[in-house]
């Protein structure tokens, strides 16, 4: 299974989705006059304004739900990888994708937002609805759906949960071994593994807005907490915080793991973490209650900068002025830098925890285990969340009433498997999941911007009624030559006949 997994990653995470992930970034960004520093106050304000409604949640908890996405495992043990395989280097690199990821995020957001359907009293949308409704193409939609239900309903759960049971297993120890037919399972993860789907069993089966309801709860907090005692961690060794900036842009273009290992490991390790280009962002942004579409489509570039920029850097900075890392290309056995012990994985938590543990003794390992529980959990609830749009795309045609029950046993099952298995086939899972998602995705916003504009055509009225002063926003498709439109359109003529 290793091996095939291996060889499959081999294929879809080649160069050229490296440079198609920070081409496309790049190319927004010059098309949208850098629209992620242009209106990054404006960002700021609509991420406070803006109230939920009967079939819509509000843009906080639209960005809650995509943050609980974002920030996930890849921020603490996404980061350890990038910089074990990739060298220091690759952080630059997490942020050069994120900085243009931005632009992307932008695009493809508004796009689910303008295409987006009112289906049994809730907002559904995301790249199958805009590439249907823009494109045309409906077998592209459908192929996109169904590899999205595969990456997010079994491939990429496992990583989440993966990285809770190792981090347990970090403070608790593995305890005794069980024998069964998955293999030998350590009894620490198999507690954990129960706990985690319990768990996730009531919250997914309450609906979509008891997963909004938890994660504008807990991913705040959790962020918020986790960003303090890196700032801590920073401030009680800021003499050292000049020379590890300097590490980090230093070994991006003189790279001790080589270039293609640092840019590749952090445009990888980038796009797990932030999402940008992915298409899972997308499915929370059709989700919100907002006045014009561009509006979500900034709330959810801002995501972006929260999850890299803040919360990656925070991991990268802990590791890093800890020197609690070890430095090694992938699949070879000598150390480029070994600084801690080598049986250490870095596709784990186990830097990350390793490097607080060294400052807060005894506090280290425990926090970090609970900060990831949360952080992985609401991420494999917002994969529920990104899959269950995708069913509800297919049902549009293919009404299989058991097709969300079955989604349910889906994740479930995956996240148990992912917790009591080992790491690198759990991270190579989930690695195809996000591979495939980003070829669909990429390709598709690309060739619609060629066919049609919409985003940018969104974004050139908002301005304009931004300009204007207007106290209330609209959006009208059909004066824009938006097509398929059809949500916006009813509401724009309805608001018109009052």
């Amino acid at each position: 299974m290793q091996e095939i997994v291996n060889t499959l990653n081999a294929i879809i995470w080649s160069p050229a989705l490296v440079y198609l992930c920070l081409g496309a970034g790049l190319f927004f960004s010059v098309i949208t006059r850098f629209v992620q520093i242009r209106h990054f106050r404006e960002m700021w304000r609509l991420l406070m304004t803006g109230k939920s409604s009967e079939q819509g949640i509000s843009s906080f908890q639209a960005l809650a739900v995509s943050l609980s996405g974002r920030v996930g495992t890849g921020n603490i043990a996404g980061v350890a990888a990038a910089i074990g395989f990739g060298g220091p280097g690759a952080v630059f690199w997490m942020w050069v994708v994120a900085f243009f990821g931005a632009a992307t995020a932008y695009i493809e957001s508004t796009n689910a937002q303008i295409y987006k359907e009112e289906q049994e009293g809730l907002y559904r949308g995301g790249p199958a609805y805009y590439i249907e409704k823009a494109l045309g193409q409906k077998w592209y939609a459908w192929i996109f759906a169904i590899a999205t239900i595969i990456a997010c309903g079994a491939l990429l759960p496992t990583v989440q949960s993966n990285s809770i049971g190792v981090a347990v297993t970090m403070v608790f120890g593995s305890g005794s071994t069980l024998d069964t037919a998955l293999g030998p399972i350590e009894m620490t993860k198999l507690y954990t593994a129960v706990f985690i789907v319990m768990l996730l069993g009531f919250i997914i089966f309450g609906g979509v807005k008891r997963i909004a309801n938890f994660t504008q709860v807990v991913v705040p907090f959790m962020a918020l907490a986790y960003i303090i005692i890196a700032c801590v961690m920073i401030f009680l060794h800021i003499d050292r915080l000049f020379d590890v900036f300097m590490l980090i842009v230093t070994d991006a273009f003189s790279p001790m793991a080589g270039v293609g290992a640092a840019i590749g490991w952090g445009v990888k390790r980038g796009v797990y973490s932030n999402e940008a280009g992915q298409g899972t962002g997308p499915h929370a942004a059709a989700a919100a209650e907002v006045a014009h579409p561009a509006q979500q489509g900034l709330v959810q570039a801002f995501s972006v900068y929260i999850d890299t920029l803040f919360v990656c850097t925070a991991t990268a900075f802990m590791i890093l002025i800890t020197q609690s890392y070890n430095v090694r290309l992938e699949g070879e056995t000598s150390f480029i830098v070994q600084n801690i012990a080598g049986d250490i994985a870095a596709n784990s938590p186990a830097f990350t925890q390793i490097a607080v543990e060294s400052m807060l003794t005894g506090f280290g390992k425990p926090f970090i285990a609970v900060a990831l529980f949360f952080f992985a959990f609401t991420t494999i609830l917002a994969y529920y969340f990104i899959a269950e749009n995708n069913v509800s795309y297919i049902k549009r045609t293919f009404n299989f009433p058991a097709l969300t029950f079955l989604l349910k046993v889906l994740i479930m099952v995956a996240t148990f498997y992912g917790t009591v298995k080992a790491a690198d086939i759990a991270w190579g899972m989930g690695d195809i999941g996000v591979g495939m998602m980003a070829w669909l995705n990429i390709i598709g916003i690309i060739v619609i911007f060629f066919m049609a504009k919409p985003a940018v055509k969104a974004l050139k009225d908002y301005e304009s009624q931004k300009d204007a002063g207007v106290e209330h926003y609209s959006f009208n498709p059909k004066r824009l030559a938006i097509k398929n439109a059809d949500f916006w359109q009813k509401r724009f003529d309805q608001e018109n006949q009052k």
